[in-house]
C-alpha cells in the first residue's frame, strides 16, 4: 500500500498491515495523531530470547516504527527512518509489549522523536523497559516534486 498522507488511525493502521514483517509480528497500532503514536504486540513465546525475556530485535522494530509513525502525524507518510538509538533499561518481560512515541521536533526534511518501551504484566503493572529516539527523513512527494 502507497499513501503520501496519512491522516487518521485507520489510514495508519491500513499502512501498517501493509508491512509483512508487523504483520508477522502482530504489531497493531494502538494510537496515531497530534505527533504521537503508540504500537502494541502481544508477548508470546516466539518473541522470547534464551532467557525467556523479550527479545532485543523486537523492542528495536517497535522503536523504529513507532519513531516513525509519530513522525508520520506530523509529516505525511513518506518517511523512512534515518537512524535511531535505543537503551535497553531492564528485561523486557509481561504480556504486553507498548511502544509510545512523540515528536520532539518537525523540519522540513527530518523529524526528530522519542520513544517510551514498557511491558504491561497480566495484572496490568507497567514497566518502563527501554527507551529510544530517532531520526526520520522525510523523502517528498512519490511524484518527485
Amino acid at each position: 500500500m502507497t499513501v503520501d498522507t496519512i491522516d487518521d488511525l485507520e489510514t495508519a493502521r491500513k499502512v501498517l498491515a501493509a508491512q509483512p514483517f508487523s504483520e508477522v509480528i502482530g504489531a497493531r497500532l494502538a494510537a496515531f495523531g497530534d505527533g504521537e503514536a503508540v504500537l502494541e504486540l502481544d508477548v508470546r513465546d516466539a518473541l522470547r530470547q534464551q532467557y525467556g525475556f523479550l527479545h532485543g530485535g523486537v523492542l528495536g522494530y517497535a522503536a523504529d516504527n513507532t519513531l516513525t509513525f509519530a513522525a508520520g502525524t506530523v509529516a505525511g507518510a513518506r518517511l523512512i527512518t534515518a537512524g535511531y538509538t535505543i537503551d535497553y533499561l531492564r528485561p523486557a518481560d509481561g504480556v504486553l509489549l507498548r511502544a509510545h512515541a512523540r515528536v520532539v521536533r518537525a523540519g522540513r526534511t527530518r523529524v526528530v522523536s522519542r520513544c517510551d518501551l514498557t511491558t504491561v504484566a497480566a495484572d496490568g503493572t507497567e514497566t518502563l523497559c527501554a527507551v529510544a529516539q530517532g531520526s526520520i527523513a522525510v523523502l517528498g512527494p512519490a511524484d518527485g516534486s
